[in-house]
Order: structure tokens, then C-alpha cells, then sequence
């Protein structure tokens, strides 16, 4: 007693101790504290300020880049679009050679039967006319009937197609014999070793109109130009038909973006050359449009910076002010680890006094077992005669003392395992068969304890399971913990069940509950020392973090999954490693 009480004295001299200097260290980090915010704002805040600025010019750098890209992906997307419109019109009028109609000396009906068809395939179409090789106008049908029988031989389309190795032409706008703007598509076919010319108008009004819809809603103004920069397609209130745009390409082909001041403010231009026609898309759209994204973004990166910085602040003061208050509870948290430390401690001694009561137990049942043995021979013939012993009286004697040996062996299979448990030896690797080493753990005692519990006990085994090299005696006490903490788990009636499966070159043993189940701060801590779900005084907290040891020396893992309300399952996963049979067969 006075060696324990001078251990006692000397933990309170240490705390004084501690908390003396736990005084000065309260002066000590209030110094630390003005230094560490000082130097964390020079750390953390100015260089992110720094920072801040130089990826604010590289972003607005960056979108504006985007939006040059943006309207030029725009104009290829609407130059393809014109492309394939023309081609169209280009296949509508090839058409009319191919059906089933078709005379190199169309009659009036004839004629009107193509427009019809065109006009079908789409209404810009104005009217239709078929050429003689000769460049002479024999079929017609249209508003223009006056031209009917015109000779066009001259006319630089007609010249130009059939000079051309392409069979089709599309001509720039041009007055013409009617006098007022239009465009021509015409095209040629051989007939009898001879080309005859199929030609149709269309209403640039219309194209127009075609051109201004597939632009709609994306806040730009479109047109088209020839090389000349003459308006071939344009915005009655940008311009006049075959008027002088202005307008410079940035590129003789393909496409490209400039930005050109205008009166009414700034705008991004996109020239896209089309590939049909000699005739440059314009897609104009302004600056504050284009840049909208930068502009919005602009204020996002400054408003997100100032929050940050603000926050940044913030938390370098709280944790600052965090770290006293840490060092002051750092007292406490010794005497509750010491207090931790102290109950293991008992523990251990429990358990080497149960040992020792275990052993000392078996001395009495090995006597009483010894004796059973002797009464049992007393009615055995070969030592004696006892023919005049009432025999129901002998066979009455025989039940009890059968009933005594069978007490006796129960009691000393519990005596065993207890001090297979208790004892501390080093880890003795052989085959065994899972399934069993699970039956042994839960038959019995602890199977009889879950009944009165109203706990139902459900065994999965699968038949096929290889054997695995481990350490039985320390794969028992990983069981045993596993499944008394699942009984613990469980308030009022439910079930644990028993899993058994191989996986690839693994076996998986799975030990779950309907239990309470854990939160997620609580999966992240069962694994550590000390920590338990169980009340004060029923767990130590030391089960799960042996069971993983040990586990882990056996090269295999233990997974867990759980929810607060539905319960836990712990899987165990241990490689096979040499094991030749299976459950089945042994």
C-alpha cells in the first residue's frame, strides 16, 4: 500500500508540476500567437493577393482569346451551313435532268411542271429556264415570260460554265435583262454529246431571310461579300444590294477575326470564305457581347479573391486563438489517457488472475473426473463382483456419474479456452478450416448466452472454401471480439449473421449485425486505441485495434460498413496460402 500511495503522490507532484508550467506556456503562446497570425498573413494572404492580379490579367487574356474563338467557330458553323443550303439548290435544279419527264424540248407545261418542282424543294426559287447549247433560252417559267427565246451566249455565267471543268456555277449578284437584283444557279448536263444548261434564280430577299434564321438569337449581325467587298446578301439597314461594304477580309481564304471600331461602339469581325461561291460570310457582333463571359467572370474572380482573403483571415485568427485553448486541454487529455492506460491495466490483471483461477480449477476437475472413473470401474466385471448391487440401482449410479463426467468435461473445455486465451505465445501458423474455427467460437456458451439475448444466430458457410495458413488460437480471439461486440451492438431482439466466401485468392469472413450501427466520424476512429461506442466501463477500446494487428500480420485487411439504424458488417479478407483442401472435403 505505501509503494502504491507513493505512485499516487508522485502523479499529483507531476500534474502541479504541469500545471505550473501550463501557466507559463499560457504567456509563452499568447506571444506565439501574435507572431503566427503575423507571419501566416505574409505567408498565405499577400502572396495570394500577388497571385490574384497576375491570373486576372492572364484570364481576361484568356476569355478574350475564347471569344475571338467563339464568334470565329460561329461564322465556320454558319459558312457550312450556306454551303450545304447552295448544294442543295445546286441538286434540286440537277434533278430536273433526271426525271422520268425530262426532253431536250420542253413545251410550257413541261417548263411549269420544274418550276413547281423547285418551289416544292424550296420557296427562294424564283423561276427556271432551260438552255440550248448555243446559250438560247428555249424553255422558261417564271414572272419573266419576256424572256423567253433570249440568247445569253454572251452573258459572263453562261460563258463561264461552260468553259469550267465543274458542271454547275453560282453567279454574284447581277441586274441583268429583268433589271433588278438576283443570282444564278445554273448547271449543265450532256445529252446526245451535246450540253444543254438548266438554269434557276433565286430571290436574294429570301436568302436573306434564311441567312438572318440560322443567325437568330446569337446576338450577331451577318452578310455576305464578294472579293470585291460588293454586298451580295445583306441587312437592308447595314446596306444596299451590290453597295460597297467597307469591309476589309482579314483573310483571302478560309477564315479569320479582327476587331474594328465602329460609331456605335466596338465589335469582333469573323470572315469565313465559302467554299461554293467566291463570297465572303461577315459575322459581326459586339465587343460588350462577345466579352460578356470575361466581363461576368472579371467580377466573380474578384469578389471569389476578396472572399477568400476574407476567410483566409478569418481562419488564421480563430486557429491562432485555437492553439491556447488546445495546449491548455492538453492536461486533461493526459489524465483521461492515463485513467485509459490504468483500466487496461486492471484488465490485464483480470486476465492473468482468471488464468490463474482457470488452472487451478482444472486441478479438482481432473480429481473428479479420476474418481468418476473409479466408481465407474467398481461395476465393471472384470474387477469385481457385484451381481447382488440392485441392478437399477447400478444403472441409476452409472447415469449420474455419466452426468458428472459430462459436467466435468464441459467445464474443463471453458478452463481450456481460457487459458488458450489468456496465454501469450508466439503466433503458431496452420492450416485450418474457417467454418470450424467459427463453430468452436460461437457453439456453446455463447450461443446459449444469444438465446436467452433473443439474438439469432445465422451461419452462411460456403461448402468450398480452401484452408488458410493462420495463427488459430489469434483468428479465435479476432472472432470472439468481433462477435461479442455485434451481441453488444444490438438492443433488444436481432441477428448476427456468419458469412463465409472465397474471392479470387482470398477467403472473406463476414461478421454482421442489426445492430445500432456507427456514424461516420465513429468508422474513422474504431480502429484506435481506447476509442469504443460501448458506455463507460463495458468496452476499453482495445478489441478492434488487436483484432487489426493481428489481422494484418496474417497479410489480410478488415473492411466495415455501417449506418446509424441498420447495423455493421465487418469483413475480413486473408489471403490462401497453401491450403490444399477445402471445407467440403475435410
Amino acid at each position: 500500500m505505501s509503494k502504491g500511495g507513493e505512485k499516487y503522490r508522485l502523479s499529483e507532484k507531476s500534474a502541479g508540476e504541469f500545471n505550473g508550467a501550463g501557466e507559463d506556456s499560457q504567456s509563452y503562446f499568447r506571444r506565439l500567437k501574435k507572431r503566427l497570425f503575423i507571419s501566416l498573413i505574409l505567408a498565405f494572404i499577400v502572396p495570394l493577393i500577388i497571385l490574384s492580379g497576375y491570373f486576372h490579367f492572364q484570364f481576361n487574356a484568356t476569355i478574350e482569346k475564347n471569344g475571338e474563338l467563339h464568334v470565329r467557330s460561329l461564322a465556320e458553323s454558319l459558312r457550312n451551313t450556306i454551303d450545304l443550303f447552295l448544294q442543295e439548290r445546286v441538286v434540286n435544279i440537277f434533278n430536273l435532268f433526271h426525271g422520268s419527264g425530262f426532253t431536250i424540248n420542253p413545251d410550257q407545261a413541261d417548263m411549269n411542271h420544274y418550276l413547281q418542282n423547285l418551289m416544292e424543294a424550296n420557296d427562294a426559287f424564283i423561276d427556271v429556264g432551260f438552255f440550248n447549247p448555243s446559250g438560247r433560252q428555249v424553255g422558261y417559267a417564271g414572272p419573266h415570260p419576256y424572256l423567253h427565246g433570249k440568247d445569253y451566249s454572251e452573258e459572263k455565267w453562261f460563258q463561264t460554265l461552260m468553259k469550267q471543268e465543274k458542271n454547275y456555277y453560282i453567279s454574284d449578284i447581277y441586274m441583268g435583262f429583268r433589271n433588278k437584283p438576283h443570282f444564278t444557279i445554273a448547271v449543265r448536263q450532256r445529252v446526245n454529246e451535246r450540253f444543254y444548261v438548266m438554269r434557276a434564280t433565286l430571290d436574294p430577299d429570301k436568302f436573306y431571310m434564311f441567312l438572318r434564321d440560322i443567325g437568330r438569337g446569337k446576338s450577331i449581325v451577318t452578310s455576305l461579300i464578294n472579293r470585291e467587298g460588293a454586298y451580295q446578301i445583306v441587312d437592308p439597314d447595314m446596306g444596299a444590294l451590290l453597295a460597297k461594304s467597307g469591309i476589309d477580309p482579314p483573310v483571302e481564304k478560309g477564315s479569320g477575326v479582327t476587331e474594328v471600331s465602329r460609331p456605335e461602339g466596338h465589335e469582333i469581325l469573323a470572315c469565313a470564305w465559302l467554299s461554293e461561291v467566291p463570297w465572303a460570310l461577315i459575322v459581326r457582333q459586339p465587343m460588350r457581347v462577345a466579352y460578356a463571359r470575361m466581363y461576368h467572370a472579371r467580377w466573380v474572380l474578384i469578389i471569389t479573391t476578396v472572399t477568400i482573403i476574407i476567410f483566409l483571415f478569418t481562419i488564421t485568427w480563430f486557429s491562432v486563438r485555437r492553439l491556447l485553448s488546445k495546449a491548455e486541454s492538453t492536461e486533461e487529455k493526459r489524465r483521461d489517457l492515463q485513467t485509459q492506460l490504468y483500466h487496461a491495466a486492471k484488465l490485464v490483471s483480470v486476465g492473468e488472475l482468471a488464468a490463474g483461477v482457470a488452472h487451478e480449477i482444472n486441478n479438482p476437475l481432473g480429481i473428479i473426473g479420476s474418481q468418476c472413473g473409479v466408481i465407474r470401474d467398481f461395476f465393471d466385471p472384470e474387477y469385481g463382483d457385484y451381481s447382488d448391487l440392485n441392478p437399477e440401482l447400478a444403472d441409476k449410479i452409472r447415469e449420474e456419474v455419466a452426468i458428472i463426467d459430462d459436467a466435468v468435461y464441459r467445464a474443463s473445455d471453458i478452463t481450456h479456452k481460457l487459458l488458450k486465451s489468456a496465454r501469450k505465445s508466439e503466433a503458431k501458423l496452420s492450416s485450418i478450416n474457417i467454418n470450424q474455427v467459427l463453430d468452436d467460437v460461437v457453439n456453446g456458451f455463447m450461443e446459449r448466452e444469444f438465446k436467452l439475448s433473443n439474438i439469432e444466430l445465422v451461419r452462411d458457410y460456403a461448402n468450398d472454401l480452401p484452408h488458410i495458413l493462420v495463427d488459430e488460437d489469434q483468428m479465435r480471439q479476432v472472432f470472439q471480439n468481433l462477435i461479442n461486440n455485434a451481441a453488444d451492438a444490438i438492443e433488444g431482439p436481432g441477428t448476427i449473421t456468419l458469412s463465409t466466401r472465397k474471392k479470387d485468392a482470398n477467403v472473406q469472413v463476414t461478421v454482421a449485425d442489426t445492430g445500432k450501427g456507427m456514424t461516420q466520424e465513429e468508422l474513422g476512429k474504431i480502429f484506435m486505441p481506447f476509442f469504443t461506442t460501448k458506455p463507460a466501463g463495458k468496452g476499453t477500446g482495445l478489441g478492434l485495434g488487436i483484432s487489426l494487428s493481428i489481422v494484418e500480420a496474417m497479410g489480410g485487411t478488415i473492411d466495415v460498413q455501417s449506418m446509424p439504424g441498420a447495423g455493421s458488417a465487418f469483413t475480413i479478407t486473408l489471403p490462401v496460402q497453401g491450403g490444399e483442401e477445402t471445407a467440403e472435403n475435410a
